[in-house]
């Protein structure tokens, strides 16, 4: 019978060998990149990508993250462009080829037709003289010191440092666009979170007897009760119908940590006054971009006249449980 923990060390080995392939990465990015986000930035068509094997499942994932994101992308096998696919090429649009070795017979067959098409290469390669580099008119090298396959074969931390700078390549690119949720949502309609991100604020906050809150004549102790009974992370600061402050878990925490007098003081002294707030008939899509803009996750909601109407928990925008990341 096998040792379990021989299993648990070869694991942990993987990871260690592409964690180092991907810290060598960072010391691979350098002017080139900048050359290939200028050049699709510029592109008025699409990005190609191309690459066979393991190389050009990367480059699937690559697309698809770039579609994602708001660059136009598609993939293009290079044995299928041979054959007629090539079509689908126009020099207007930018190829991404995909070649560790960068001598792939069949992608650098494919390499001088769309040369002869007057298209910009970008090259991805973990050798920056092989002949993929020599079509490339821009050439991002992805080398690794070692495969994590114990046989030096399979492509391990190669694929993962190419995949990780595939995404690079598509958040410096979001960035540039100035991608927003709003983008995010119309490209993904039909996917749960981009469901969500679509309703009004009024369909997803708390409301009525639900909302923690306090008159502002009320003492700090009265407000920690309240904010302990619902259990919402926050109580929320009331003069008459008008919201004038909150008072959160960390708020509470902070105090305790630094002042001995917490019961002498008053919620006036606690709170933070004119919290952040959305109108009811926002997107929620628009209360997720404050909420992480300012670093909160809870958002009072007021009607048109500025009268509160409810309240929003971060976890019930995005679903409890159900969401744990954006793209």
């Amino acid at each position: 019978m096998m040792d379990n923990q021989f299993f648990t060390e070869q694991a942990k080995e993987v990871v260690r060998i592409e964690i180092e392939g991907l810290t060598a990465l960072i010391d691979q990015i350098g002017p080139d990149f900048d050359h290939a986000v200028n050049l699709i930035m510029a592109c008025p068509g699409r990005v190609i990508i191309t690459g066979i094997g393991k190389s050009g499942i990367i480059g699937q994932k690559i697309a698809a993250t770039l579609n994602s994101t708001g660059t136009s992308a598609g993939f293009l096998h290079p044995v299928e462009a041979m054959h007629g696919d090539l079509g689908l090429v126009d020099q207007r649009d930018v190829v991404l080829a995909i070649s560790y070795s960068g001598e792939t017979h069949e992608l650098n067959l494919l390499l001088p037709n769309l040369k002869d098409r007057g298209v910009k290469i970008i090259a991805i390669t973990g050798n920056p003289t092989s002949s993929l580099a020599g079509f490339g008119d821009a050439v991002l090298t992805v080398t690794v010191p070692r495969e994590a396959c114990s046989l030096g074969l399979a492509p391990t931390a190669s694929t993962t440092s190419t995949l990780a700078l595939g995404d690079a390549l598509a958040v410096v690119l979001l960035n540039c666009k100035k991608f927003q949720e709003s983008d995010f949502r119309r490209n993904h309609p039909g996917g749960s979170l981009g469901e969500r991100l679509k309703i009004r604020v009024s369909e997803v906050m708390i409301t009525e007897g639900q909302i923690p809150m306090v008159s502002y004549s009320a003492s700090l102790t009265e407000a920690v009760q309240v904010l302990n009974q619902q259990n919402l992370g926050a109580v929320l600061i009331m003069d008459n119908d008008n919201l004038i402050g909150i008072i959160t878990d960390g708020d509470i925490r902070r105090l305790v940590s630094k002042d001995e007098r917490v019961n002498s003081l008053t919620i006036d002294q606690v709170m933070t006054h004119n919290p952040k707030s959305i109108a009811d008939d926002l997107m929620a899509a628009d209360a997720l971009s404050i909420m992480q803009r300012h670093e909160i996750t809870i958002l009072p909601v007021c009607d048109k006249t500025g009268r509160l109407v409810g309240i929003l928990h971060l976890q019930d925008l995005l679903g409890k449980g159900e969401f744990r990341f954006l793209v």
